[in-house]
């Protein structure tokens, strides 16, 4: 099902049929460039069990890292809604944006600035190629909607995001919303 058409701050959600994939299972992602050259994103929805103090001991702060994607996982990345605060920002749309200068976002998060409603951290992120989500589209891989959270994306609490909009879809994925993450738990 192809409810739209991939854009810059939409976002996609795996259809309930990738199941057997643990790391796309049950995924939101903020799609973050789209053009012709291929597609960006950041999985909005998996936590990590640690804290960007585990990562970078010289920022006070326990925001927790998110499992961005497969791509380049020992890379750090950030998305934020506070351009005015980061110097260098790439606007992603919907007051949401794509990294800045570290070094005063560091400074700004120790001071107590920035909070975690203002920035979300990734190791990795998930990326295709040329045409490749357009394929995976047409193979009902994958739903896009758009982000009606907007900037607000970036503090929303990710344990449910899939399920609430599945529900939000109706119709058969209303079932799969109240299905267990693993069926043969069932």
């Amino acid at each position: 099902m192809i409810s739209m058409l991939p854009k810059k701050g939409c976002l996609i959600l795996a259809e309930p049929s990738i199941l057997n994939d643990i790391l796309f299972n049950r995924a939101v992602i903020l799609l973050t460039e789209h053009n012709q050259e291929g597609s960006v994103g950041f999985i909005m929805n998996k936590p990590l069990s640690y804290t960007i103090n585990d990562l970078i001991p010289e920022i006070n702060a326990t925001f927790l890292i998110y499992n961005g994607g497969p791509v380049e996982q020992d890379n750090l990345y950030f998305i934020h809604n506070v351009p005015e605060l980061i110097p260098e920002s790439i606007e992603i749309s919907n007051g949401i944006y794509w990294g800045g200068n570290f070094e005063m976002t560091k400074q700004l998060i120790n001071e107590g600035i920035i909070k975690k409603e203002n920035i979300r951290f990734f190791l990795g992120y998930t990326g295709w190629e040329t045409e490749q989500l357009e394929y995976e589209l047409e193979e009902n891989a994958w739903i896009i909607i758009e982000n009606e959270l907007k900037e607000r994306i970036i503090g929303k609490n990710s344990q449910d995001f899939w399920k609430e909009k599945m529900s939000e879809l109706g119709g058969e994925y209303l079932l799969f919303s109240n299905s267990p993450e693993n069926p043969s738990l069932n």
